[in-house]
């Protein structure tokens, strides 16, 4: 499987980036913007193998030089003040190629909304430069979209959802974000 496409993504996500991000509370109608500034370096095979053991995905037939991995940083200032802090592990192991359709599993180390491993689901279309990544919480259902513009601009969508009870549709949004991410030379 070629994934050439999707490793230029990442390339291209290496470095330093700032957002502007307005998010939606639909649960009690509120508007809030903040700003973000994020690092993003390549992990190496050592960090990878860490990622995979952390979420008991180990294989002897994952060529990890070939995994999209990454190490994330971030630092969040809310238009009230409030600040959050992060830094997690993140590997893209690619499953299914159905051009111009990559899909597979996301891993990290740590999860925004629970710190604990997490592994999650991604769908990555060549054409529109767009990654899908779907992770299912205790209490929600996060659907979190980055799309690359260009090589210095991208589009970040997220939409958290209510879990729902026994498989059911997604329909209870409780939170909508937009952002425009922009990279720092």
């Amino acid at each position: 499987m070629s994934i050439a496409q999707f490793q230029e993504f990442f390339d291209h996500c290496v470095g330093e980036w700032t957002t502007e991000r307005t998010y939606h509370y639909l649960s009690h109608q509120e508007v809030e913007r903040s700003h973000t500034e994020f690092v993003i370096h390549p992990l190496d095979n050592d960090a990878k193998a860490k990622v995979l053991e952390d979420n008991q995905r180990l294989s002897t037939n994952l060529e990890l030089e070939t995994l999209p991995g990454y190490r994330l940083a971030f630092q969040t200032v809310s238009e009230k003040g409030d600040e959050v802090s992060q830094a997690l592990n993140i590997l893209f192991v690619p499953q299914k190629l159905d051009f111009p359709i990559i899909e597979g599993d996301y891993l990290r180390d740590k999860a925004y909304e629970e710190a604990k491993p997490m592994v999650a689901h991604f769908r990555y279309d060549t054409e529109t430069r767009e990654l899908l990544m779907k992770t299912t919480y205790t209490r929600v259902v996060s659907v979190d979209s980055i799309t690359l513009i260009n090589p210095e601009l991208r589009i970040r969508r997220i939409i958290n959802y209510q879990r729902p009870l026994n498989h059911e549709p997604l329909n209870t949004v409780l939170l909508v974000g937009f952002g425009v991410e922009q990279k720092q030379s």
